[in-house]
């Protein structure tokens, strides 16, 4: 068997002699990961200190509208980068995949950096934020499907669902990184600072950090065959189709797991700030920290999918998610203790973990290696833009409505037919194309 230091083709579920290049194949893919949720998320982070800056009129929940809505249009961009990128991994190879969409990230996040302000440059201010975000989206689009199907066709077989879950472990990364970063900068800068050039920093960072990622990247192992490749079915949204059950899953699982997830990490911030009244500065900390232990349990929660099976873990989470969605959002709106925040907080992505940390892996068994990158990238970008990118959007309209408590149910509902596209999911330890008979 070839080893992970030249990119020349693997095959999925095959033993690998040296696990250490095993295992470096997985950090080599998911660093882009990191570096690109980085990106991604420093826009959220950042939100509260640049949104005068862009959009001067207003009070403060109608500026973080106006970004959550630029935010919510990057999410936008998610299907076409999950279509064309899925195209390419499918038929180009993973690797150059992963590699494109890990530059167009840099290039979005420096374009944000270097932007002028509304005071500058008027209207066209926004406008090129907007560009910025498109861009990113596009390139978070194709990320997610390429780097999930990698990673789980590299991984050792009867462990995918822990070394899939490397993926939600720098996805998160990616968010706890941005933190500490502005938390540091916190310590640092005043809040006029940080308003007037210090969020800038937290872009600089991530376009630097992209050509680390872009170098790491170019070592990789390809993981699909050279057949699978030339096939005429290979990236074909065509063949797709003729995998209707699977595709529908991974919308629904996507649509419930995202609007979940989302709403318990990005928009938690906010939500503690704008509606529980937490000082900003105590919120970021506690979040880091709440990200940090969300981040060490993806692997915890991974290795008890490969034992219980992933359509149970998917139940475990879309159960609880739907019965403890209202209660969980009700009482942090109210919460006046940072510590009393991160207890619920924690309850709530303890349950996201069940399905965070086999995101991908859970996906990936579903499709032939032929369509695999765009059925696990395409489907999840589209239900994703719909739900995920605009949980933020969508929580702060309900609240400039006065009817926040229906975001709550929101959640719950989209939780509810979740949990109905688990059961009727079958038992891919079984009934999966990565160790299964490949009938799903």
């Amino acid at each position: 068997m070839t080893a992970f230091v030249a990119p020349v083709p693997i095959q999925a579920g095959v033993e690998v002699g040296d696990q250490r290049r095993r295992i470096f194949a997985i950090v080599g893919a998911s660093s882009g990961n990191l570096v690109e949720w980085y990106d991604f998320y420093t826009y959220s982070f950042t939100a509260l200190y640049f949104a005068s800056a862009f959009f001067p009129a207003g009070d403060a929940t109608t500026q973080l509208l106006n970004t959550a809505g630029i935010f919510a249009a990057g999410f936008f961009m998610r299907p076409l980068g999950g279509w064309l990128f899925g195209w390419i991994a499918d038929k180009h190879g993973r690797r150059t995949s992963m590699m494109i969409s890990v530059l167009m990230m840099c290039a979005g996040s420096l374009l944000i950096a270097i932007l002028p302000t509304y005071a500058t440059i008027g209207t066209a201010a926004p406008i090129l934020l907007l560009f910025a975000r498109l861009v990113q989206g596009l390139s978070v689009g194709g990320e997610y499907g390429t780097a999930a199907t990698y990673m789980s066709e590299v991984a050792t077989q009867g462990r995918r669902g822990f070394y899939a879950s490397f993926q939600y472990v720098t996805l998160i990364g990616g968010q706890l990184l941005a933190l500490l970063v502005l938390v540091t900068i916190q310590q640092f800068l005043s809040t006029d600072e940080l308003k007037a050039w210090g969020w800038r920093i937290l872009f600089v960072i991530g376009a630097l950090a992209a050509l680390v990622a872009l170098y790491l990247r170019r070592s990789l192992a390809e993981s699909a065959s050279s057949d699978a490749m030339h096939s005429k079915e290979a990236g074909s949204l065509r063949a797709l189709l003729h995998h209707r059950r699977a595709l529908l899953m991974v919308l629904a699982f996507t649509a419930g797991g995202s609007l979940y997830f989302y709403t318990f990490t990005t928009y938690m911030q906010k939500y503690l700030v704008n509606t529980a009244h937490l000082d900003a500065k105590a919120a970021s900390a506690m979040m880091t920290v709440a990200l940090l232990v969300f981040m060490v349990l993806q692997p915890v929660f991974g290795s008890l999918s490969d034992g219980i099976g992933r359509r149970n873990s998917m139940i475990c989470f879309t159960g609880l998610a739907l019965v403890a969605a209202v209660p969980l959002l009700g009482a942090l709106g109210t919460v006046t203790s940072a510590y009393a925040a991160f207890f619920l907080v924690m309850v709530g992505l303890l349950i996201g973990s069940f399905y965070t940390s086999i995101a991908g892996v859970v996906k990936a068994e579903l499709f032939p290696t032929t369509v695999r990158a765009l059925g696990v990238g395409f489907p999840y970008a589209v239900a994703n833009a719909l739900f995920g990118g605009s949980a933020e959007y969508v929580a702060l309209s309900f609240k400039a409505s006065g009817r926040e408590a229906w975001f709550a149910w929101y959640v719950a509902v989209m939780a509810a037919v979740a949990l109905a596209a688990s059961i009727w999911m079958p038992d891919t330890r079984k009934r999966g194309y990565l160790e299964g008979s490949g009938q799903v």
